[in-house]
């Protein structure tokens, strides 16, 4: 079908564009008939244009016209005029004119979509992904794969100013599943064997740096099978850095660099330097988190020495047991009735905890049901460590430290959402979590399990206790935390062959074993491995909270639900009988 190149799009045209002749493409956004004449809402990607069908103007175009319907792909020629006078409309950017048809022709024609193309719709999301290639006409979604585009670049630019080379590294991998479970890719040519879908390029970055690429960057797909979780993607896109020859410190500088043009050129806000640092431990005793939002205060207190000498026999155990007492003020809520405390207490006893403990401060009381088993000087001493006030309430919680801790970080959550506390436009809070532990205690298995990856470097001051006290090694690990998410993290990574074998000894990796899923990495540090360290931002995340979103599949253009499954093309799906024997596979 013939039709003409578009001189213009349909968010271009002005009033120094009037009496001009133009060719607009695009598909019916909406359609008025008003007395004979014909209105059209023209719609692309940069926007409308009011395009008048009359019969006065040009009689076939407007009876061809009258078919058109909503999302009709269609070409128009006519002649840009300025809108009659009260008829303007200020929303848009073309709503000084309209232009006035004198060619129409019909591209394609579209059956009634499953839901209106406009922002504001009251769909559910299966519906809105089944359909999703209608979906992404919306110029909202559009927007935000626009600015993921304008991220992008902006990373790219920044990474080559500063000496980084881009390199892309393998898709199709050797399967070393210390992390989540591997994707697996059955090899048709070697009867038997598998290629894993890379988690992240994490050895092959730290190869480049054996080659001496010093600066490597890469936005990247990486891959895990992860259990069912929300908003979490089976793919999803890194921007993966690694370099040599440097500390913490460059690292820190670099990664923050980028924060703040991204701020500014994104959200137009002024990133102040450097950013506030936490280590693990703080994060966890004050916020209750590893990735704590500090929107909003509510900071937990550790209370062990307000009770170290307590005849309170449940504070007491936990002083004894080298367990914790964390406290938490709410300003303001010392007139929270029974029901409203007992929905609390049922909050925390889902998460595991044993109970909820709160007083209300009173003038020159609290008012609580353990208040008869303390003394006059606890209670002095406990007003006076969460700094309460008449009219507050304090919570408490008690038990083995992280349980404790990241109950009442939940419960911090939970109380800032009841009292509005996090304000949606609120200044964002970017910081470090640093010095995580470098093994973490799996209950279940009865071992250590290093608490990022195999490679992470321990802090060099605590390499005497990696075989005698594991738990007491800190790691030269770090994470980017922006209001409440981690975005990012990365670490400084081990570089010595023999380092390396101390820790595979302590997760309890033989050697055998370590040879067989790591040996192409280990014999490349024989050859001369530089000091290196990198970082890894969650693209996906920092795009959904640039964008102001709540769900990184409305910045993915073809996202997945948390099922892991694509209901616009039905993958993952079954394979003909023909494909499995090629791969000698039989379902069972």
């Amino acid at each position: 079908m013939f039709f003409k190149i578009r001189t213009h799009t349909c968010g271009e045209l002005r009033e120094n564009n009037i009496r001009e002749n133009v060719v607009l493409n695009g598909w019916v956004d909406t359609r008025r008939d008003l007395g004979g004449l014909i209105f059209i809402d023209l719609r692309d990607r940069y926007g409308i244009t009011q395009v008048v069908f009359e019969p006065g103007f040009d009689k076939e175009a407007h009876e061809n016209a009258a078919v058109l319907r909503n999302e009709f792909v269609i070409s128009i020629e006519g002649k840009v005029r300025k809108r009659p006078e009260g008829t303007e409309n200020t929303v848009l950017n073309t709503g000084q004119i309209d232009v006035m048809v004198n060619k129409l022709i019909i591209l394609n024609e579209a059956k009634t979509p499953p839901f209106p193309v406009k922002d504001e719709i009251d769909t559910s999301e299966d519906v809105r992904l089944k359909y999703r290639y209608i979906d992404l006409r919306r110029p909202a979604v559009q927007r935000n794969l626009l600015m993921r585009h304008r991220m992008y670049q902006l990373v790219r630019n920044y990474f080559d100013a500063n000496n980084f080379i881009e390199v892309e590294t393998p898709v199709l991998m050797k399967s070393t599943p210390e992390g989540a479970r591997d994707y697996l890719v059955p090899s048709r040519l070697h009867k038997g064997k598998f290629y894993a879908l890379p988690q992240s390029p994490q050895q092959y970055k730290q190869l480049l740096m054996v080659s001496g690429l010093d600066r490597y960057f890469q936005i990247v797909k990486c891959f895990r099978d992860e259990d069912l979780r929300a908003d979490r993607q089976p793919e999803f896109t890194q921007i993966d850095i690694e370099m040599s020859f440097i500390d913490q410190e460059n690292i820190f500088e670099i990664v923050e660099g980028l924060m703040k043009l991204l701020y500014k050129d994104i959200s137009n806000r002024d990133l102040q330097l450097p950013l506030q640092r936490l280590t693990f431990d703080e994060a966890l005793e004050k916020f209750g988190s590893d990735k704590p939002d500090l929107r909003f205060d509510l900071e937990m207190v550790t209370l062990n020495h307000v009770f170290e000498h307590t005849s309170f026999k449940v504070f007491q155990d936990h002083v004894k047991n080298k367990g914790i007492i964390t406290g938490m003020l709410a300003p303001g809520c010392g007139e929270y009735t029974r029901n409203q405390l007992d929905i609390l207490t049922d909050f925390v006893k889902k998460l595991g905890a044993g109970g909820l403990i709160w007083m209300r401060v009173k003038d020159n009381e609290l008012e609580a049901p353990i208040a008869k088993f303390l003394t006059d000087e606890e209670k002095d001493h406990l007003v006076e460590a969460v700094k309460a006030k008449p009219g507050d309430l304090i919570f408490i919680l008690t038990g083995s430290r992280l349980q404790a801790l990241s109950i009442m970080g939940s419960l911090r959550l939970e109380m800032a959402r009841r009292l509005n506390l996090i304000v949606p436009d609120a200044e964002p809070k970017l910081l470090w979590i640093t010095d995580f532990p470098l093994f973490e205690w799996d209950e279940q298995t009865k071992r250590y399990y290093a608490m990022h990856h195999p490679f992470t470097s321990p802090n060099l001051e605590d390499i005497e206790f990696m075989e005698t006290d594991p738990g007491r090694v800190r790691a030269l690990a770090y994470d980017l935390v922006l209001n409440g998410t981690e975005i990012g993290g990365g670490s400084i990574r081990i570089h010595n062959a023999d380092l390396q074998s101390k820790m595979f000894k302590s997760l309890g990796i033989s050697g055998e074993e370590a040879e067989y899923k790591f040996g192409f990495l280990m014999n490349a540090f024989k050859f001369g491995a530089p000091p290196h360290g990198g970082f890894a931002f969650g693209f996906d995340r920092m795009a959904m909270i640039f964008a102001g979103v709540s769900s990184i599949r409305e910045v993915i253009a073809f996202p997945k639900t948390a099922s892991a499954i694509s209901l616009m093309d039905d993958a993952p799906s079954t394979v003909s009988d023909e494909q499995l024997k090629e791969l000698h596979i039989k379902i069972r």
